[in-house]
């Protein structure tokens, strides 16, 4: 999943872009090579429904609010959203990244949104020379697949796993840390950075399903009570991590449980019940929605009628990218891969500059804690590199 920044951002560049170009015009390169500049389409990618969706919609959300307000102000030249329900499977990735290559009127992807469903998807859109920007699938390895269509607007987990450990052993100061994962291509990464940086710490781990195939933790929770631990990293999606934070407080075990992006959404605290879920951290390579710039976080819940989520900003910049391209002409998909190359310029949640492997800017990334207080998910501070 899912991870950001020096989020000295400011949507004015990138909405001047958006603003300022010339899709429309008859005399671009692009469209004099064949491509149609009205009447494209871009996709996101993610999971809009089953166990993993609340993280989906946040960030769909998103792009909706990108692609409206662009539709306002190029209405003579609209671009169409298309939604592709990944249900957060890997499973189904295959079929989806093919349904959307095969529409020539697609030029970009959001997402994937998880890293499994990128891994299998990823291929196919390379292949194929389709731009995928992600806003939150944070596995390293998905940058070294010598894919040229893959960007992440977002840190990976070789800062968001090493930020979680800090947390643990400077902020918490825990000696004695149990590690358990949901087997998938992201929660076992995070896991495994953070199990790096905490050492010996680590006095425990094991690994559980995901993906809704799993509701009774019995075993791992007795694992953790016989190790009588002082902190539990949990990495895997917010389903899980709830109902495995529940059944660890039902056995009387208080130690507070920490865990990545994946879990950092109001629904955890749904799975878990508030009481359960309380003092829990969650991590993200991402800023706190309140410190989006600009009036995002005002457009953002007039549009959808709630306030923004984890990575509705990371998403909305990655369709205002797109978006920027089509708008300055790049109305094929070589056009707009080489023109989301070359990007650099600010968002509402970071600048964003591209690096080897479609990687943001490593001085761009910052991490950030959050707790669970009184019920709902707030800031909590910021993580040193170090």
């Amino acid at each position: 999943m899912r991870q950001k920044l020096a989020r000295v951002i400011g949507g004015v560049a990138m909405l001047a872009l958006v603003a300022g170009g010339t899709a429309c015009s008859s005399g671009s390169d692009d469209t004099a090579s064949g491509g149609d500049a009205c009447g494209n389409k871009i996709a996101f990618f993610g999971a809009l429904t089953g166990p993993s969706a609340a993280l989906g919609i946040n960030e769909n959300n998103g792009v909706k609010l990108a692609v409206d307000k662009y539709n306002k102000e190029n209405a003579d030249c609209k671009v169409e959203l298309v939604p592709l329900d990944s249900q957060g499977s890997p499973d189904q990735a295959p079929g989806l990244a093919q349904k959307a290559i095969d529409d020539a009127k697609i030029l970009g992807i959001v997402g994937p949104a998880y890293s499994g469903e990128s891994e299998a998807a990823g291929p196919l859109f390379n292949e194929a020379g389709l731009v995928t920007i992600t806003p939150s699938a944070t596995n390293p390895t998905l940058a070294k697949q010598g894919w040229k269509t893959f960007f992440r607007a977002v840190g990976n987990d070789l800062s968001q796993g090493p930020g979680a450990g800090n947390y643990i052993k400077n902020v918490l100061k825990a000696d004695k840390v149990y590690v358990i994962d949901d087997q998938s291509a992201y929660g076992a990464g995070l896991a495994d950075e953070v199990k790096k940086l905490l050492g010996p710490a680590v006095v425990g781990s094991d690994k559980v399903q995901g993906d809704g195939k799993q509701t009774e933790f019995s075993a791992v929770v007795t694992k953790v009570k016989a190790a009588n631990v002082n902190a539990i990293f949990y990495g895997g999606y917010y389903q899980e991590a709830g109902l495995i934070r529940k059944q660890l407080t039902a056995a009387g075990i208080t130690a507070p449980m920490i865990a990545g992006d994946g879990v950092n959404d109001a629904a955890y605290i749904t799975s878990a019940g508030a009481a359960a879920a309380e003092g829990t951290i969650l991590t993200c390579p991402c800023q706190p929605a309140a410190e989006a710039r600009g009036t995002f976080k005002e457009e953002f819940k007039a549009l959808n009628g709630s306030e923004p989520g984890t990575y509705s900003d990371t998403a909305y910049d990655a369709a205002n990218i797109l978006l920027a391209g089509i708008k300055a002409g790049k109305t094929t998909r070589e056009g707009l891969l080489e023109f989301v190359k070359g990007y650099s310029g600010e968002g509402v949640a970071a600048t964003y500059k591209f690096v080897e492997g479609g990687e943001l800017d490593p001085a761009q990334v910052k991490v950030w804690a959050f707790k669970v207080v009184g019920g709902k998910v707030v800031p909590d501070q910021e993580i040193p590199k170090s």
